[in-house]
């Protein structure tokens, strides 16, 4: 047994082997400087190499029966990993059989040496705390104020208007709501994590917070910021001061001190999705934060996803009604008295609509995809047209012209369709930028906007224009969209997914919501439950049908799913050790896919993720040390995959 000062240590690295905790011993020149939370240097004994590891306690003795090696140097001058953000990343990495180390990298930034000595040298002033703060509107008088200062979980459905700061900016009244409970948390001097999409939120939530609150208690941390600057905003909120954070999905694992609201904004979009192993969603790692330091938690949106549903059903998450919210006024051109014959793109009681809106102020046009004409198919049977080289999607070039692959170029001077034999093509999906020519030669005299990835916009004037956006590319509006028309409803609906209808629902009120009150907002050839929920404004109803539907399919979120991704007789392993754990555990595949590779699918309750996890966690620390012995005159053999991602948005 080894005498102290020992440091236990996590290992900054991928290895699943290697996610736990080792004793080193604290050598004399770091006495003092080796504290918890720290960034050191230490030995692996085994790889014959330095490697970064955490801190994360020290004490007196080590069980370890050998002599320790001694930490090597630290790395910086301040402790980065605070206590309740180890806890957040141990509980996260074991419920998805991942490493917490990996999850650490997400949660703390690359660290900058000038930022971090500035940081030191000065002298902190985050500024006074609000001592009048308006009441949280939309709610009943009192409700949310009284479930935040009691640290509940709370479903909130977002009021759906553009509303005018006192600053003139306009933002989404949901943005307004999320920083009056932020500025009623920090009166009370607690801190709140308020997680959203993109930056084009955290735009709204800023220039909202700066209303209420001193600029200088607000911090911002994103992917599109200096790294210099996520930093400072990083260690500032690592400080004693009661602060409000404000970011992406990484945002949740942030320092904070005395932490009183965790609040997430549209938690089912997919930008909120952790595409980095191990996966694991930042709307489960607020619950376990929530649960392990009693903040108050709040999920927000126009619509309610189906995971926040279920935890709604069993009553874990506690839902608000909304009270004196205004509701778009959305006209279904599919029940319209009076329908065309033939498939119009914009059905003509949406084009009145628009020429009318138009005299009034902007329209906003929302498509489902960029480019010009993103899709082509066979004009006979719809059958999508591949390039006869590679199999690539055709386009047809922005210029005009033959039409070509888009992944190797080759025009397609004389294509058959492979299934009916037919020679003509025809566009399925008309883009964005194809949609704003057709719209500016339709409306010669108004000036066309056109919103998508390559070409951002966050805001436009109150002056007539017509504004075509990708889904979720839509700017804001000085006053709110006087008409706000749905295109290619009923395209989007064709995508191959379990949460087609649930992604479009949100797609659809999301940008009703840029409405300006009484504005018509018109859902072009879509009709059905969908299309109902959306005319009524019923969501919630929605997801609880949705939800009653997957239940009685076995699909998430009714039940929690694991891909178990390996060769033939590695995922058989693997599925042996996880079925042998007893009843309510089922497997779908496995399936071919990439290099060789076979995938299936673990489907489980709830109450059985702890096991399913350690079980195949076992099996992935197996497979990465199994040693294999070189073959003499071969090239050495691969190293063996095993790879599990647990709630797997891929899916389908």
């Amino acid at each position: 047994m080894a005498a102290g000062p020992v440091a236990r240590v996590l290992v900054d690295s991928p290895l699943p082997q290697l996610d736990q905790l080792f004793d080193y011993r604290v050598p004399e020149r770091l006495a003092g400087q080796v504290v918890a939370g720290m960034r050191v240097r230490v030995p692996l004994r085994s790889g014959g190499r330095i490697a970064q590891a955490w801190v994360i306690e020290l004490a007196e003795t080590s069980e370890f029966p050998g002599e320790l090696s001694e930490v090597e140097d630290v790395v910086g001058e301040v402790p980065l990993l605070a206590p309740e953000v180890w806890a957040l990343a141990r509980a996260a990495a074991d419920r998805a059989a991942g490493n917490a180390s990996d999850i650490l990298r997400v949660a703390i930034p690359n660290r900058y040496v000038r930022v971090e000595r500035a940081w030191r040298a000065a002298e902190p002033d985050p500024g006074p705390l609000p001592t009048v703060v308006p009441p949280i509107a939309g709610y009943a008088a009192g409700e949310v104020e009284r479930r935040l200062a009691a640290g509940d979980r709370l479903a909130l459905p977002a009021d759906p208007r553009p509303v005018r700061l006192p600053s003139g900016v306009w933002v989404g009244a949901w943005a307004v709501a999320l920083a009056q409970a932020a500025a009623h948390v920090l009166a009370a001097d607690r801190s709140s994590l308020l997680v959203v999409p993109d930056y084009r939120d955290e735009e709204q939530l800023e220039a909202a917070l700066h209303a209420l609150v001193d600029e200088r208690r607000v911090l911002r941390a994103d992917a599109r910021q200096p790294g210099g600057e996520r930093y400072r905003a990083f260690l500032a909120a690592s400080g004693a001061d009661a602060r409000i954070v404000i970011g992406n999905r990484s945002t949740v694992y942030s320092p904070a001190a005395r932490l009183g609201l965790i609040a997430m904004w549209d938690d089912g979009d997919p930008l909120q999705s952790e595409p980095l192993a191990p996966g694991v969603h930042p709307r489960d790692a607020a619950l376990i934060r929530q649960e392990q330091s009693g903040a108050a938690l709040v999920f927000a949106g126009h619509t309610r996803s189906v995971e926040v549903e279920r935890l709604v059903a069993i009553g874990w998450v506690h839902a608000i009604e909304a009270v004196k919210q205004t509701r778009p006024r959305v006209v279904l051109t599919e029940q319209q008295f009076a329908p065309e014959s033939g498939a119009a793109r914009i059905p003509s009681s949406a084009w009145r609509g628009a020429q009318e809106a138009l005299a009034a102020g902007p329209v906003l046009v929302q498509v489902a995809r960029p480019g010009h004409s993103p899709m082509l198919v066979c004009d006979r049977c719809r059958e999508p047209a591949r390039c006869t080289a590679c199999g690539g999607a055709l386009m047809v070039p922005r210029d005009g012209g033959v039409p070509r692959c888009t992944l190797c170029g080759t025009p397609a001077h004389s294509w058959t369709c492979p299934v009916c034999e037919g020679t003509a093509l025809r566009a399925a999906v008309v883009g964005a930028s194809r949609t704003a020519e057709e719209l500016g030669r339709a409306f010669p005299r108004t000036r066309v906007v056109l919103s998508d990835g390559e070409r951002p916009l966050t805001r436009v004037g109150p002056e007539p224009a017509l504004v075509v956006a990708t889904r979720g590319a839509e700017p804001i509006a000085e006053g709110g969209y006087r008409a706000v028309l749905l295109l290619d409803g009923e395209r989007m609906l064709l995508r191959e997914s379990l949460r087609v209808a649930e992604d479009c629902l949100r797609w659809w009120t999301n940008a009703a919501a840029h409405a300006a009150p009484g504005a018509p907002v018109y859902l072009v050839g879509v009709s059905g439950p969908l299309a109902t929920a959306l005319a009524t404004w019923s969501p919630a109803e929605w997801a609880e049908a949705e939800l009653a539907a997957r239940r009685s399919l076995r699909f998430p979120p009714a039940v929690r799913v694991a891909s178990v991704t390996a060769a033939h007789d590695r995922v058989a392993q693997a599925i042996d050790a996880v079925t042998a754990l007893g009843d309510g555990i089922d497997v779908l595949g496995p399936t071919p896919v990439d290099d060789g590779l076979e995938r299936a699918i673990v489907r489980f309750d709830y109450a059985a993720g702890a096991k399913v996890a350690n079980a195949l966690r076992a099996e992935m620390v197996r497979t990465a040390t199994e040693r294999r012995r070189p073959v003499a005159g071969r090239r050495p053999a691969r190293p063996p995959v095993l790879r599990v991602r647990f709630d797997d948005p891929s899916v389908p």
